[in-house]
C-alpha cells in the first residue's frame, strides 16, 4: 500500500509539473504599427513570465476581429482590448472577465482631426463635417470608429454615409494619422493617445494636420482574461495575474502603452460601450 500511495504521489506530481509548465499566451488588438506592438508586448511578456513563474508568449495577430477569434478559441488566455473588442470577446466566451485597466482608460476620447486644407479649426463646439472625406481606424475600434461615430450622428443628426463624401477604414490609429496628414482623406477620427504620443516624438507634421475636436470621455482598453485559467495554471492565478498587471511599475514599460498605471477593471465598466455599440447597430 506504501508503494502504491507512492506512485499515486509521483503521478500527481506529474500532473501539477505539466499544469506548471503550461504556456500562457496572450495578444493585443493592432491599434499601432506592428513593430512598436511586438516592442511593448514582448516586454510585458518578460515581466509577466517573471513574475507569474510560468512561459508567457505574446502572440501577435492582423486584425481586431483576429484578436477577438483567438481569445473565443482559447488560442490566448489574455488579451489588450479595446473597450468594444473586449465586449464582444466576453460576449463570446462566459466567465471571461475585464480585470485591469490604464489609468487613463477610466475617461479615455477620441481626437477628429483635419488637413490643414480643409480650413477647419479647432473648437469647442462641433464642427462643421459636411461633404467631407472621412477615414475611421479599424473597423472595430472603439477610440477609432465606434464612439466617433456615436459623437458624430448625435451632434449632426444624420447617419455618418449621409454626412460625409466618401469613408475609409484605415486600419489603426497610426496609419489614420498618415492618410490626413498626406491628404488622402481630408478629416478623421483617432485615439487621443496615439496622437498626442505621436506629435510628442515628431512624427507628425502639425503644419499639415491638427486636431479640431476632442469627445467626451467614455471607458476604453482593457485587460481581459478567459474563463478557467484557475484551472490550468493553478488555484488563485487570475488573483495573482490580476496582481502583477496592477502593480506593474515599470516606467519604459508603461510609457510603451503609454499608460501612468494599471488600475482595477470589471466587466460592468464596458456597459457604456455595449449600450453604444447597440445603439449604432454593431452589437445585436
Amino acid at each position: 500500500m506504501k508503494f502504491t500511495g507512492m506512485i499515486l504521489a509521483g503521478v500527481l506530481s506529474l500532473f501539477s509539473t505539466v499544469a506548471v509548465s503550461e504556456t500562457f499566451t496572450f495578444t493585443a488588438i493592432p491599434d499601432e504599427d506592428e513593430s512598436q506592438l511586438r516592442t511593448r508586448f514582448d516586454k510585458v511578456a518578460v515581466y509577466l513570465s517573471e513574475q507569474l513563474g510560468v512561459e508567457v508568449k505574446y502572440v501577435p495577430v492582423k486584425s481586431y476581429s483576429a484578436a477577438v477569434t483567438a481569445f473565443r478559441n482559447n488560442q490566448v488566455q489574455l488579451a489588450w482590448f479595446g473597450g468594444l473588442s473586449g465586449v464582444q470577446a466576453r460576449r463570446l466566451v462566459p466567465g471571461s472577465e475585464a480585470i485591469a485597466q490604464g489609468f487613463e482608460d477610466q475617461f479615455f476620447k477620441s481626437y477628429i482631426i483635419a488637413h490643414h486644407s480643409t480650413k477647419l479649426a479647432a473648437t469647442d463646439s462641433f464642427p462643421l463635417l459636411n461633404d467631407y472625406t472621412f477615414t475611421f481606424g479599424s473597423k472595430d475600434s472603439t477610440s477609432g470608429r465606434l464612439m466617433p461615430q456615436y459623437f458624430i450622428e448625435s451632434n449632426v443628426g444624420q447617419s455618418v454615409d449621409k454626412i460625409f463624401k466618401r469613408i475609409g477604414f484605415s486600419g489603426d490609429h497610426s496609419r489614420t494619422i498618415s492618410q490626413v496628414e498626406a491628404g488622402v482623406y481630408q478629416v478623421g477620427a483617432v485615439n487621443y493617445k496615439v496622437w498626442d504620443t505621436a506629435v510628442e516624438k515628431g512624427e507628425v507634421d502639425t503644419s499639415k494636420v491638427s486636431v479640431i475636436w476632442q469627445s467626451p470621455t467614455y471607458p476604453d482598453y482593457q485587460w481581459t482574461v478567459h474563463s478557467g485559467v484557475d484551472t490550468v495554471y493553478g488555484a488563485g492565478f487570475k488573483d495573482k495575474l490580476t496582481k502583477t498587471l496592477i502593480d506593474m511599475k515599470d516606467k519604459d514599460l508603461l510609457d510603451s502603452f503609454p499608460r501612468e498605471s494599471f488600475v482595477p477593471a470589471s466587466n460592468s465598466d464596458y456597459e457604456p460601450i455595449e449600450r453604444v455599440a447597440k445603439a449604432i447597430g454593431m452589437l445585436d
